[in-house]
């Protein structure tokens, strides 16, 4: 008797839609069209592009959502590769090489994860009235720690060999209940950053953003209103974790900020 075939699990239901480098060519790069579910990131990475250069290359702001149909110019450079000849001058890189040398940030994650939207229908123009800059940025709101634990590993802050925490790692049990630290909205979930493995990212009031790494599994999705203490995810050592832990980051714009300065003793 012949076996069922088995069907294909299905991918996470945090994962993003993948976009596919198939802009057309123009000079110095290519021009994409944005698809229905693509995010900023999901472009940055089919092409190779970090993210930040795409959004300036673009000038678009800090919180831009990206519509579907925008064209979206995308700055292809060069990668040095060993030419056949010295003389030879290194021939451009394919999209298939500079998506193996992309890398990305958790800034990136904040600024280019909001899935495209319809596009809003085009209001008559106005006269713009000056700009008085951007807004100054709130207060941190009121923390609570997101698993109990110690922290362990580096404190935030640089390391020996030029290496930068950017949060702290908090000792966890593996499948521990990870809460929120705050309220807020979820603003990303995924493992773009392959050494944080699993992540989240939760936007609170007045911008500041925190995040949380290493998870074992996400209990909530991207969109969903959160509550402080209330549960996200599990811990877990995904990632470059050689334990179960957290890895906690809080951070105001594009700035990270030490969590032990704003998490009760």
């Amino acid at each position: 008797m012949a076996k069922p075939v088995a069907k294909p699990s299905a991918p996470p239901r945090w994962q993003a839609v993948a976009a596919k480098a198939d802009g057309a060519i123009v000079a110095g790069g290519r021009r994409h069209t944005v698809k229905r579910g693509e995010t900023g990131i999901a472009i940055a990475s089919a092409y190779g592009v970090p993210w930040s250069r795409i959004a300036a290359a673009n000038r678009l702001e800090r919180e831009s959502v990206l519509e579907i149909g925008q064209p979206l110019f995308i700055p292809i450079g060069s990668l040095a590769r060993p030419a056949a000849k010295p003389s030879a001058a290194p021939p451009r890189a394919t999209p298939e090489e500079q998506a193996a040398a992309f890398s990305m940030d958790v800034d990136d994650l904040i600024t280019g994860s909001g899935t495209a939207r319809v596009a809003a229908p085009r209001q008559p123009s106005a006269a713009r009235l000056p700009q008085a800059g951007p807004p100054a940025m709130a207060p941190v709101p009121s923390l609570g720690w997101p698993v109990d634990g110690r922290v362990i590993l580096s404190r935030f802050g640089p390391k020996p060999g030029g290496r930068v925490n950017d949060g702290v790692n908090i000792k966890a049990l593996r499948g521990q209940a990870v809460r929120a630290a705050a309220d807020g909205e979820i603003i990303y979930v995924g493992d773009a950053i392959a050494g944080f493995g699993l992540m989240m990212l939760v936007r609170h009031a007045g911008g500041t953003v925190t995040a949380y790494g290493h998870l074992e599994d996400a209990l909530a999705d991207r969109g969903s209103k959160v509550q402080r203490g209330q549960v996200l995810a599990r811990a877990g050592s995904s990632g470059e974790a050689k334990e179960p832990q957290l890895l906690f980051q809080v951070r105001q714009g594009r700035k990270p900020l030490d969590p032990l300065l704003y998490l009760p003793r």
